[in-house]
């Protein structure tokens, strides 16, 4: 039994955005999957909803003709999984987006509600900060991009100021063009779980694969938000792909700063940091054409 007292279908963002300036108090909610289960646990008991679930122009996925990637917050992550677009362009994040939960879930829940819980397990967060993603978010006075190195706030807070709706995300060119990456969730089941520590890592080879030109690494659940490790990645660029895997890990531990939880000790997610940090780089690598 879900407690609501009212729910707004938008018929469009600018509808959803007057909805919410009427009623301050009101939640958006778009695939549910979060909202839903806060509201049944009595969290949110009583709440208000304005729904965007609806809304097309808030769905797709499309490549540019500068060729940065734009996803639509209600794509799903089946929609991500699964997009044409996303296969050529960043595998790694459809990837990311195919170990959420189990293929209900994935039917359901969206990218944009991902983003925008700011809860730092949320498994496209981490591919999605290792690849500056960039968040444009509408309100009131009309559209602003916020990088999503400025999105996470803390547990649970984004940087979406009040009325703002998510419209759109969006990976510019030069972040995927020439990089491979690879994601690695650890976790304590092999499906329908959270992340004890989430892993996505970019990297370009230099052109006879055997060197790193360059690398992005990102982590959820090594900090209180997802975060990239740019000492990590200063530490190994320009070394030969066997060595960088071996320096990554210990390198990346000036970065993260895990926490104790009923999960996994703090001392065992920095074990896990270590480890599947080079992993994570080594299976990059791999796919980009390394012979490892």
């Amino acid at each position: 039994m879900y407690d609501i007292e009212s729910i707004y279908r938008a018929k469009s963002v600018a509808d959803a955005i007057a909805a919410l300036q009427a009623d301050p108090s009101a939640l958006v909610i778009a695939g549910g999957t979060d909202v839903l289960i806060k509201v049944r646990e009595g969290k949110l008991a009583g709440c208000r909803l304005v729904s965007i679930h609806d809304l097309p122009e808030l769905k797709g996925i499309t490549r540019n003709e500068n060729g940065d990637v734009e996803i639509g917050p209600l794509s799903t992550f089946r929609n991500v999984t699964f997009s044409e677009v996303i296969r050529a362009t960043v595998p790694v994040l459809g990837e990311a987006a195919d170990t959420a939960g189990g293929p209900q879930l994935r039917a359901a829940g969206t990218i944009g509600g991902n983003v925008c819980n700011g809860i730092t397990s949320a498994d496209t967060a981490s591919t999605l900060v290792a690849l500056d993603a960039v968040l444009r978010v509408r309100g009131p006075k009309g559209e602003r991009d916020v990088p999503i190195s400025e999105w996470y706030l803390g547990v649970g807070k984004v940087a979406l100021a009040p009325y703002e709706v998510l419209v759109k995300i969006i990976i510019p060119y030069d972040n995927y063009a020439g990089y491979t990456g690879h994601y690695i969730k650890y976790a304590q089941r092999n499906a329908m779980d959270i992340a004890t520590l989430g892993v996505s890592c970019l990297v370009k080879l230099s052109e006879d694969k055997k060197t790193v030109d360059d690398v992005s690494l990102a982590f959820g659940v090594a900090g209180p938000v997802p975060m990239r490790a740019h000492s990590a990645e200063a530490a190994v660029r320009g070394l030969p792909i066997a060595q960088a895997v071996e320096q990554i890990g210990p390198a990346a531990l000036a970065d993260v700063n895990p926490r104790t939880s009923w999960r996994a000790s703090k001392e065992y997610r920095v074990q896990l940091v270590k480890e599947l940090s080079g992993r994570a780089l080594a299976e990059a690598a791999r796919k980009g054409g390394a012979a490892l």
